[in-house]
């Protein structure tokens, strides 16, 4: 029981299920189950299809979970100062804007095309800190912290991303209402309201306001983590309400959500699919995007930033760890395929995209693990006193 307690803790694991769902999800659509497949997704429960359930109202528990990674970060983690958050978020800054303009060199001549020039922008955190969790004792410390803090930085870029470029209209009688109900969700915290009944039902309506004023409802999970206490004292004892609701959703994330967003999303039939369409814009731009971009972006303004002073090299790494963090975060996979459905609609363009975010995606994720693996030296790994950094990471 305790190694399947063990298993089930790993940060691999979530990584690992979200890849073997995705598998399935392309085996499924590729079979004569696959009519079925598409016709479960599109059926109706209610008023939202299935899909619209999977992406729109799990994946804004999916966000919740990446605020309150963030918020945590920015308060207790390796965010929590000026000082500590200015490499990382250049980095990722660096790591957005590469992919960006790598796949906006490919798409720029084709029109509508070019609306996707956020998909290869994002790094999978599940995938990218599951890759470095295997390697053990090869990958130091601080080469974690420095992924996990660069991703999370990374994840917050992508969701003003989703804000700003993804929405098309306003309603803004809906936004209104949206606002009222985030100031009494402040008005809670102000108050120190620990019990969680409050948040839920508050975030309930959050939720109905957002997805009605045309901003994408995932929002409201980031909107509502903001507002989660991060310590209360009551009756002379610390309560960390903020832990406690990332331990009790980690879970549901990691072995529910995430898996059930990979199998709706991931399928993709080959049944039309022509090698030669490997050279298409959408593929390559996503593909070499994350592969080349992510490692020129972040890998690029590291060492120009060290080499001119500007910052020090993080101890104890050395540029070979520095190149295979890069690498890893190649790893866009989530991000990756929910921006995708936000890009493009349902056809041709989105179904090929997901060729280039796979592609592109196991490339780094290969290279990233052969580099670490192979180039660097054994080094002796302790864990943080940190309680976020033992559960499974959720994006």
């Amino acid at each position: 029981m305790e190694s399947l307690k063990k298993i089930f803790q790993a940060p691999a694991t979530g990584g690992i299920l979200l890849l073997l769902t995705a598998i399935l999800a392309i085996i499924v659509d590729n079979s004569p189950l696959g009519p079925q497949y598409e016709h479960i997704l599109h059926s109706y429960i209610g008023s939202l299809s299935v899909a619209h359930w999977v992406n729109d109202v799990l994946m804004a528990i999916f966000f919740l979970g990446v605020g309150l990674e963030v918020k945590h970060e920015m308060l207790e983690g390796e965010l929590n100062t000026n000082a500590k958050r200015l490499l990382p978020t250049i980095a990722a800054v660096f790591g957005v804007l590469m992919p960006a303009l790598i796949f906006a060199f490919f798409t720029y001549n084709h029109g509508e095309l070019l609306r996707g020039w956020a998909i290869p922008t994002a790094t999978d955190i599940a995938f990218s800190i599951g890759i470095i969790s295997l390697l053990g004792s090869r990958v130091p410390l601080a080469a974690k912290v420095f992924l996990t803090t660069l991703a999370v930085v990374d994840d917050l870029i992508a969701v003003i991303i989703i804000a700003a470029v993804y929405t098309p209209t306003l309603e803004f009688m809906y936004l209104g209402w949206a606002v009222l109900v985030f100031v009494l969700l402040l008005l809670l915290n102000k108050k120190e309201v620990v019990s969680p009944w409050p948040y839920i039902i508050l975030g309930v309506a959050l939720w109905l306001c957002i997805f009605n004023s045309g901003l994408h409802a995932t929002l409201s999970g980031v909107i509502l983590a903001m507002a989660i206490p991060s310590k209360v004292l009551r009756n002379g004892k610390e309560l960390f309400p903020l832990n406690d609701w990332h331990e009790a959703l980690g879970g549901w994330i990691t072995f529910l959500i995430i898996p059930l967003f990979g199998f709706a999303n991931a399928g993709v039939s080959f049944g039309d699919f022509q090698w030669s369409e490997l050279m298409h814009p959408v593929i390559l731009g996503i593909s070499l995007g994350l592969f080349a971009g992510k490692q020129i972006g972040i890998f690029g303004i590291m060492l120009i930033l060290v080499k001119t002073r500007i910052v020090p090299m993080p101890k104890p790494l050395t540029w070979k760890h520095i190149y295979g963090v890069s690498l890893c975060c190649g790893v866009g996979f989530t991000m990756s395929l929910f921006v995708n459905l936000l890009a493009f609609p349902p056809g041709h363009a989105q179904e090929i995209a997901k060729v280039g975010i796979f592609l592109g995606s196991i490339v780094s994720g290969v290279s990233g693990y052969i580099m670490l693996r192979f180039f660097t030296p054994e080094v002796k790994l302790t864990e943080p006193e940190d309680p976020f950094f033992h559960k499974n990471h959720l994006v």
